[in-house]
């Protein structure tokens, strides 16, 4: 199943900044990068630019790799595959542009949209003569263009590097993970644990890498897990699944946008189904709408498996609004954004902790009180008094957690494993809560709303953070929600290890013996 491309999502193909005039009065060109859905490329029509009319006869397609083929050829075995995600560069023999802003419209035929036509503006600047990172193509991760930015580096700084130039693994391995690869940063990592997981996907003992230059952390969380461990383990759940992409459609006023509203709730499983033809993976559970002003925002909430799943949401995403912009006949949509800030990507925010982004875990434990007053010389009321004045510290400073450090752990165990680290900034939500226990012991829970975590694509199959992986038994189909209940888990431990230290008045004197006031 594909979908059908509007004439706005249309313009998306282009790349917008690539028109520019070829040396040597060779012509000029421009390119296109498929962010829709595969198809296949069977003629190319005719380009209009700047009131002159190509035909294929006067247009040359680069796809890269020093393959150059003439418009007039792409049409013979049944046409030529264009991919998503790849992009092609159109050569046209004509004559220079001048500097300024120029239409361009593109007309051609594909298998199964059939006719299509981009329109678009691009302008052709001047060319600066700033000081550029070298680039090779048609591999850039060759060994010469490696060690060409090497020495560009050393040159532009005057600096020699010893360290960054070293790695172990295969640098073709980072494309689609890494531009202009030169040379690596060496985070140490270490070890805590074992950690004992009861959870639903993780049960048993764990060891976990973390990576950090923080000292203290490792050592703290090691602690944790110890008490931990000594109460019998954590019992971690995952409670909410949903990755988010949220688009806005605009209207003239507010009744057109709440109309539209009662229709997208009306079309749902139309929409669905083009959202999920784009993926074998991605399933879109609902959407949420919000009202305000003239706009409507559409948050709409996918599973992605194994995936953390924000290009896989939002390719579907794409479809459906394609599809909406089609099928819509209601007020005029005037505007369109494929997002609208509502997702709120690398942004804490309250609707994630209200709504979840990725993984919604709990983490819990019943910490014994022999094992808190004779490890951390703390008792549970001490720790459970501590917890209730701290959470008014939180109200008041409008924290997005009232616990002590959960971005500690979940950054040390990104860093190692793989993950997006920026979406530390969502996934360090967290919502803790404790209680002395009519035994006289402490409950201590945590809940993160929006842990955002993936054991495949992104960085996930690299050289070390693969490796990583493979300590926590997580990877292959079916992990990533064992991942989620272990990164719990260790946050809990962690949250332990400091409220206890705290309360103890031991904070201080810790990091003067492992941290940075040595």
């Amino acid at each position: 199943m594909i979908f059908t491309p509007s004439p706005m999502l249309l313009k998306l193909l282009y790349t917008r900044g690539s028109l520019h005039n070829l040396p040597d009065n060779g012509g000029v060109a421009f390119s296109l990068k498929n962010r829709l859905d595969t198809v296949r490329l069977t003629r190319i029509d005719q380009v209009h630019v700047d009131g002159r009319t190509l035909g294929p006869e006067q247009i040359t397609i680069d796809l890269g790799n020093g393959n150059i083929r003439p418009a007039t050829e792409i049409g013979e075995g049944g046409g030529l595959e264009f991919p998503v995600g790849q992009s092609i560069t159109l050569r046209l023999h004509t004559n220079p542009l001048p500097e300024g802003m120029h239409p361009v419209q593109l007309q051609f035929q594909t298998d199964p949209f059939g006719e299509l036509q981009v329109e678009v503006e691009d302008a052709i600047v001047q060319q600066d003569q700033r000081v550029r990172i070298p680039r090779f193509e048609p591999d850039d991760y060759a060994e010469a263009a490696i060690q060409a930015r090497q020495r560009f580096a050393q040159d532009f700084t005057n600096q020699e590097f010893e360290h960054i130039t070293k790695y172990s693994f295969d640098p073709h391995q980072l494309k689609g993970n890494c531009e202009h690869f030169a040379g690596v940063a060496q985070v140490p990592i270490g070890l805590a644990g074992p950690l004992r997981v009861n959870g639903e996907h993780a049960q048993g003992d764990f060891l976990i890498p973390m990576a950090t230059t923080e000292g203290t952390l490792v050592a703290s969380y090691n602690r944790g897990m110890q008490l931990l461990n000594l109460s019998g383990g954590v019992k971690c759940t995952v409670i909410g699944d949903a990755m988010q992409r949220a688009p806005v459609f605009v209207f003239d006023d507010a009744r057109g946008a709440r109309d539209f509203s009662r229709w997208v709730e009306e079309c749902i499983d139309k929409i669905r189904h083009e959202a999920e033809a784009t993926s074998r993976v991605a399933k879109l559970q609902y959407i949420d709408t919000y009202l305000a002003n003239k706009f409507a925002y559409l948050r709409f909430n996918y599973s992605t498996g194994d995936a953390a799943g924000q290009n896989m949401v939002g390719r579907a995403t794409f479809a459906a609004c394609s599809w909406i912009l089609a099928n819509y006949q209601g007020a005029p949509i005037r505007n369109f954004y494929l997002e609208s800030n509502f997702a709120t990507d690398k942004k804490a925010s309250q609707i994630n902790v209200m709504r979840t982004r990725g993984k919604r875990v709990v983490a819990e434990a019943v910490i014994k009180r022999d094992v808190l007053q004779q490890r951390m010389r703390v008792t549970p009321e001490q720790l459970a008094y501590h917890g209730q004045v701290a959470n008014v510290g939180a109200f008041m400073s409008g924290a997005n957690n009232n616990g002590l450090h959960s971005a500690n752990g979940i950054t040390a165990m990104f860093i190692a494993t793989g993950q997006d680290v920026a979406n530390v900034s969502e996934s360090s939500a967290g919502i803790i809560y404790s209680e002395r226990t009519p035994e006289g012991d402490l409950y201590l829970s945590i809940t993160i709303p929006s842990l955002i975590v993936a054991t495949h694509g992104g960085g996930t199959g690299l050289a070390t953070q693969n490796e990583c992986l493979r300590m926590l038994g997580c990877t292959g189909r079916g992990s990533v929600n064992k991942f989620a209940e272990i990164v719990a888990g260790v946050v809990l431990a962690g949250e332990l290890s400091l409220a206890a230290a705290i309360s103890s008045s031991d904070w201080v004197s810790s990091h003067e013996q492992y941290g940075r006031n040595r």
